[in-house]
């Protein structure tokens, strides 16, 4: 494996997947040109309550979501099979070992998730694994970051190119996606009865409804 197979990885709880989760994958995609993106689905995240949807079913809309994607496709099942609390830290470590040392990691984020960085478990130990890639909302900027988010990140700030070609530690701050969906919001428009076909893939408001998920 040469230094410049270069994995997009993008983690989630997926409660549902949305055309935010979409527009990241699809812009990172088309950025890096991975060899392949990896989608995560969360098993138990320590952040968030729990999940309504099951795993077969996140995975069955990532599934859908992301069929249409250039790039080869894998849906990482570890976080799912990990019965205990699931931290980025840990993942990004069995991956990075997995991989070997040489492949560049591209681990996405959206503005929310960047925004909490600095209160995820060993979060600066992050860059020693892979490179992370945010996708911020419109009007953003730097200083809406946590101090420490910031200096890290400014620090680091690297072209695409430089992303593909080393393994990790560099960052990426991508400020033309135009998407400020989140799942929660979903969900309670779906159990409000309120339209929810701006926010979702087609084929995933097809499997909500088949499915009466979020509904109840």
């Amino acid at each position: 494996m040469g230094i410049n197979r270069c994995i997009a990885l993008l983690g989630g709880s997926f409660d549902p997947v949305h055309n935010g989760h979409v527009a990241l994958g699809n812009f990172f995609s088309t950025l890096l040109a991975p060899d392949e993106l990896r989608l995560l689905p969360a098993g138990n995240p320590w952040q968030k309550s729990a999940l309504r949807a099951t795993p077969a079913q996140r995975i069955d809309m990532l599934r859908i979501a992301f069929a249409h994607l250039s790039v080869p496709l894998i849906i990482d099942e570890q976080e799912i099979r990990r019965q205990t609390p699931t931290y980025t830290i840990d993942t990004l470590q069995t991956l990075r070992a997995e991989l070997g040392p040489d492949v560049s990691i591209a681990f996405l984020i959206g503005a929310d998730q960047l925004q909490q960085l600095h209160t995820w478990k060993e979060w600066q130990s992050l860059f020693d694994h892979a490179h992370i890639c945010a996708a911020s909302r419109p009007g953003f900027d730097m200083a809406q970051l946590a101090p420490e988010v910031a200096r890290a990140f400014s620090r680091r700030l690297a072209s695409a190119e430089q992303i593909r070609t080393t393994p990790h530690g560099l960052a990426y701050l991508a400020s033309t996606l135009a998407y400020d969906i989140s799942a929660t919001q979903i969900r309670s428009a779906l159990q409000h009865g309120e339209p929810v076909h701006a926010l979702v893939p087609a084929g995933v408001l097809d499997y909500l409804q088949q499915h009466h998920l979020y509904t109840s």
